[in-house]
């Protein structure tokens, strides 16, 4: 189960909205599991239908969060035009283990899609969600 703050999920949430029409995408660091700061991240390829850190942001966020003895608890990014579920692409980048891999949905402006899911050698677990205040 993730739980998060409604607090990072507004966060999230707007960065999807306000990146749309292109998938956006960014990390939640934090320690032990708990999910404690937004770090908002460049879709290197600018596309509705893809997303990709950039190599050399990544890098230096990567980088920050181990100096800060952080992890990526929270990997993000969005889909523009279909359901917050893990593409085949999605799944084959997922690469931390133990992170939740939160998709939102921005297809209608009017609903919020926010899902999780672990991603486990390719192998795709949804999970419950859990809305701190």
């Amino acid at each position: 189960m993730l739980s998060i703050s409604q607090e990072l999920v507004d966060k999230i949430v707007a960065h999807a909205r306000a990146d749309h029409p292109d998938e956006a995408c960014g990390v939640i660091a934090g320690r032990n599991g708990v999910p404690e700061r937004f770090i908002q991240m460049e879709n290197a390829e600018r596309s509705p239908t893809f997303y990709r850190f950039d190599s050399m942001e990544q890098l230096r966020v990567w980088n920050e969060m181990y100096g800060r003895d952080e992890e990526p608890v929270v990997i993000y990014h969005s889909h523009t035009a279909t359901e917050a579920y893990p593409s085949r692409t999605d799944v084959s980048y997922a690469s931390e283990p133990e992170a939740h891999y939160v998709l939102v949905s921005t297809r209608d402006e009017d609903k919020v899609e926010f899902r999780s899911y672990r991603i486990l050698e390719g192998e795709i677990t949804e999970e419950e969600v859990r809305f701190l205040p």
